[in-house]
């Protein structure tokens, strides 16, 4: 049951509050999978609107961060309805692209875009955990993550996974929301995100929690030089982050000791 109890549900490593989506007591991996599958058909749209198309600026920069290394394997991991898979295709051409989720319906409908441009043979979707990824050691050019770092039940676990499948040498981005700091964009956009976005995604994807927890999970998470720590723990160097529109989300990078 999807009630209105605190969601908060203890310290993580960083100090800061581990948020779940639905009840305080179950796995977040699983109430995140349920969540997605229940926004599935209206996300793309809340994407759009609710950004006002700033996040297609994002994805795009976020791919030129590996342009330099002519990656012929890429890993998408988070991929959803495939948004960055499909535009590393536009941009780069890759021999191959893999994308991983959780979610069976975001699946379904990045699958869906996928065969109507033709790319069902360059890009492949798989139903998977990142925290415990079902592909070789070493097996990726490139890992790229959007908006999906966040929701990791074990953060850590999630890194260490995604730079085991690189291989050395190899890039990993990452694109995640951020909490801007500059006055008085700081307040505006806290007022927004926290009052104004969960209404508008309750209204149009029906789920009461969903962008709740999106405003919830931003603020628990380890943003900006705390998570280039957690990157040079689980085995990136040269780590880098540039935060994007105001600081609204940050772009990381990291390459395989």
């Amino acid at each position: 049951m999807r009630g209105k109890a605190s969601v908060f549900c203890g310290d993580n490593l960083y100090g800061l509050k581990t948020v779940k989506p639905y009840e305080p007591d179950s796995s977040k991996k699983e109430q995140v999978s349920k969540m997605f599958d229940n926004i599935a058909p209206k996300y793309d749209l809340l994407n759009r609107v609710l950004s006002l198309g700033i996040d297609t600026i994002w994805r795009k920069k976020m791919i030129e961060k590996i342009r330099s290394l002519n990656p012929q394997q890429v890993l998408d991991v988070a991929t959803g309805t495939a948004d960055v898979a499909l535009e590393t295709q536009k941009q780069l051409s890759p021999q191959h692209i893999t994308g991983v989720d959780i979610s069976h319906e975001m699946l379904e409908v990045g699958r869906e875009k996928i065969r109507k441009r033709g790319l069902t043979e360059t890009i492949r979707l798989d139903l998977g955990d990142s925290e415990n990824l079902p592909y070789a050691d070493n097996a990726f050019d490139a890992v790229t993550v959007a908006f999906g770092v966040r929701n990791f039940e074990n953060l850590e676990k999630g890194m260490r996974e995604m730079n085991r499948v690189l291989r050395p040498g190899g890039k990993l981005v990452v694109l995640e929301f951020s909490r801007p700091t500059v006055f008085p964009f700081k307040q505006l956009y806290n007022f927004y995100f926290k009052n104004i976005l969960p209404t508008i995604g309750k209204v149009t994807s029906k789920d009461n929690r969903a962008y709740t927890y999106l405003y919830e999970s931003v603020q628990a998470f380890p943003d900006g030089k705390d998570f280039l720590s957690v990157l040079q723990k689980t085995g990136y160097a040269e780590g880098e982050f540039e935060p994007l529109t105001l600081g609204i989300c940050t772009l990381y990078t990291g390459v395989k000791r």
